[in-house]
């Protein structure tokens, strides 16, 4: 008999969760701010996959130790920083009972008619993987986490009409901090970066040379994020942080350069050479090779002969 699967709870409220986990009740129907200091969180409560439909943001120093890329594991001496977007899934969260931090909920009601409402969806952060948490230096911790306090205070302040302007100029606030600090990982981490970039490379050449392009067709973004064990958000950050470019463009440059090399070194159609390289119509692989080289195919071919 197969074991029934179970669907992720779904918390549609931030009060529903809180009083699912047994905490106090917060202070404000649509945002929350649950210190660690002040309140437990165990890993019982985090042992299932649940769904929320708010907006979460979390700094859990403990779980800031290890971090996977693919297949290889990497320690870290600081705190990690993650978020999730509402209904992303969440599973995997591992805290210890010393955990200190703090976490962060808004619903999106709460910025309902503010500009942050639609800028939110573009932190490409709220997309990434539990695994791609934001690592905090000490200097950025303290910037966290006195904005996260100057939110707590708020939150205990008597509610008038400047509060909610207060509190969304802090989550603002907040949200840009963690875009530089994400910028500055993909610097300072670049080594790791660039073994994730290698597999990529390897990933697509791989995909071009042994005829899976002329199986599945071009490879498509889900695709290498899912072989590379990365989030498609983080993977097109990443690259853009080391190449300029998203995953996308960065397909097209590799299949590019496989065209080149197809076309200057065997004798193939351009018909058999779109096939081969996963496109369903030729026009569609020409008009590719024009828009990046400024040459037809066959334009290209014929500079070599």
């Amino acid at each position: 008999m197969k074991r029934e699967h179970l669907k992720p709870r779904v918390y549609h409220s931030i009060a529903e969760m809180q009083r699912a986990f047994g905490l106090p009740q917060p202070l404000h129907p649509l945002i929350s701010l649950l210190d660690f200091n002040k309140v437990r969180i165990t890993a019982e409560m985090l042992a299932d996959t649940f769904a929320m439909d708010f907006y979460n943001i979390t700094y859990n120093e403990s779980a800031g130790c290890r971090m996977r890329y693919g297949q290889t594991t990497y320690d870290f001496q600081v705190g990690g920083l993650f978020f999730s977007a509402p209904g992303q899934p969440l599973t995997g969260i591992q805290v210890s009972e010393t955990t200190l931090g703090f976490t962060l909920l808004i619903h999106p009601d709460f910025l309902r008619n503010y500009p942050l409402d639609t800028k939110i969806k573009q932190y490409g952060f709220f997309s990434y993987s539990v695994t791609e948490s934001l690592h905090l230096s000490e200097k950025e911790k303290s910037v966290i986490e006195g904005i996260a306090g100057n939110i707590g205070d708020e939150l205990e302040t008597a509610i008038d009409e400047l509060s909610q302007d207060v509190l969304i100029s802090q989550l603002e606030l907040l949200l840009n901090y963690c875009q530089r600090f994400y910028k500055r990982q993909f610097i300072t981490r670049k080594s790791i970066n660039n073994a994730l970039l290698e597999k990529l490379d390897q990933l697509l050449n791989n995909y071009f040379n042994d005829e899976t392009a002329l199986l599945k067709g071009l490879p498509s973004v889900q695709y290498l994020s899912e072989e590379l064990h990365v989030s498609p958000r983080y993977l097109g950050d990443m690259l853009r942080a080391l190449t300029g470019q998203n995953t996308q463009q960065h397909i097209h440059n590799k299949l590019i350069e496989k065209a080149k090399e197809v076309l200057t070194f065997s004798d193939l159609t351009i018909g058999e050479i779109a096939y081969q390289l996963g496109f369903e119509h030729p026009q569609s692989f020409s008009k590719l090779f024009k828009s990046k080289t400024k040459l037809s195919p066959l334009e290209f071919r014929a500079s070599f002969n």
